[in-house]
């Protein structure tokens, strides 16, 4: 299970779920959280802007980031929840868990996928740039992209409520 979240409520919900892995998503400007329950190797931090693209000193996600992203993702062994968040818990940390469902449920359609991180967040709007480095790491030709694309932009919020998805 992966655990969706923002910044607020990372450690409340790492606690309530028992989550011993996390991939943390902040701008460069926001301090990332210390996990004391979590390996130092067990928490993925990366730094950028919830943009896609760099402009007036913003910085977009990278191809390396997307790169240690899935890389990191792979490495989970699934024992325990992992733990995803941003800021808000609605562009980057939806991106992330979209890119995880996508990776851990292989066979099934990105379009379904899509639609069940839409029926669990309707906050949910991935981070479009994040969702298209990963589908061409993946090799998924621009499926894991339009997927994201048709469930189009989430309501209105200022802070995405918690929720899981299941990756079986």
């Amino acid at each position: 299970m992966i655990i969706v979240t923002s910044l607020r409520e990372a450690h409340n919900q790492l606690e309530a779920h028992g989550a011993r892995r996390a991939i943390s998503i902040l701008s460069p400007e926001t301090p990332h959280p210390v996990f004391t329950a979590l390996q130092p190797e067990d928490h993925l931090r990366l730094t950028f802007h919830d943009v896609i693209t760099t402009d007036a000193g913003l910085f977009a996600p990278s191809a390396r980031d997307a790169e240690r992203l899935v890389a990191f993702i792979d490495g989970w062994q699934k024992q325990s929840p992992m733990l995803i968040h941003c800021w808000a818990g609605i562009s980057r940390s939806t991106a992330a868990a979209f890119v995880t469902l996508c990776m851990n449920r292989p066979r099934e359609d990105e379009n379904a996928l899509a639609l069940e991180l839409r029926d669990a967040s309707p906050s949910a709007t991935p981070n479009r740039l994040i969702v298209s480095q990963a589908d061409a790491l993946l090799g998924r030709k621009g499926r894991m992209l339009r997927a994201v694309e048709r469930i189009g932009r989430g309501s209105d919020a200022f802070e995405g409520r918690p929720f899981t998805l299941s990756v079986r």
